[in-house]
């Protein structure tokens, strides 16, 4: 097996580093531990340090997915297992993703059962994450969002590019490696409660929603969004006129205004569908 670097984003999770790491330096002593600190007001830095990680600490709070590349450019490893520094994972489980990857799998994702997540709104909105992408694949996908995975380090930082700096890192990567061809799979697995409080803030985070459900689909599949909107588009301009014309005798503005559509809305997605193929050209 390649050489392992652990990487666990935090942001004052002061109460439940330290142990955290010290279960991951217990499971595994010849790993490398790397502890990114993303401008914590609290004692997580020095609790993650005196646990035995390596810390990277940010002067300001960047985001989890800035976070997360980090620590992923710091990792020497030739495979990187991501955790979260709240309690919820335990490094114990990396033994099951990591054998897949001796399988011959590229990527491998814990997957969360729906009795596990925080809190209701959160379920429904990795629930509504889960049925898009598994549309977009045309592969069931039980947990699009878990941040606890282990991945080939080489293939990984091809697609730092792509990662942005918020919660959304987990989705993007992993419609990235399903477009771009790699093997991944998901394994159940047990998730604590976790220790203190979730930085999600529902109002904000539940603006971005509808921005997250469109990134998945421009990044794997564009058309399978835009397409069906045209043919909406299309498909009431026909009606309009049909209805316009049986009453009216004529083709009225209204559904010129739609046909265009229609024909903008494909046309746009055709870009974004040629845009996707060569991003993922050269991985």
């Amino acid at each position: 097996m390649s050489s392992l670097s652990i990487v666990i984003p935090a942001k004052n999770e002061g109460g439940a580093i330290g142990d955290v790491v010290a279960a991951a330096v217990k499971e595994y002593p010849e790993a490398e531990i790397i502890v990114v600190d993303d401008g914590s007001t609290d004692n997580t830095a020095d609790a993650a340090r005196d646990a035995g990680a390596k810390v990277i600490q940010h002067p300001e709070s960047l985001g989890n997915g800035a976070a997360v590349k980090a620590g992923a450019r710091a990792a020497s490893g030739g495979i990187i297992a991501f955790m979260d520094g709240d309690g919820q994972h335990s490094a114990q489980e990396f033994g099951h993703l990591l054998k897949k990857l001796d399988e011959g799998f590229d990527m491998a994702i814990g997957a969360r059962s729906s009795d596990m997540h925080a809190n209701v709104g959160r379920l429904a909105a990795n629930g509504i994450y889960n049925v898009v992408a598994s549309w977009l694949t045309n592969r069931r996908i039980p947990d699009l969002t878990s941040g606890f995975r282990v991945v080939r380090a080489k293939l990984f930082k091809k697609f730092l590019y792509l990662l942005p700096n918020g919660f959304s890192y987990p989705t993007t990567i992993t419609m990235a490696f399903m477009r771009a061809g790699y093997p991944i799979c998901f394994e159940p697995i047990p998730v604590a409660k976790r220790i203190g409080k979730s930085h999600i803030r529902p109002i904000r985070d539940g603006v971005r929603f509808m921005v997250i459900i469109f990134k998945i689909a421009t990044l794997y599949s564009p058309l399978k969004i835009f397409l069906p909107i045209s043919m909406l588009f299309f498909a009431t301009g026909a009606g309009w006129y049909a209805y316009t014309y049986a009453t009216l005798g004529r083709f009225t503005n209204m559904s010129m205004l739609l046909f265009s559509a229609a024909v903008i809305v494909f046309l746009i997605g055709l870009i974004s569908e040629q845009i996707t193929a060569l991003t993922y050209s050269k991985s």
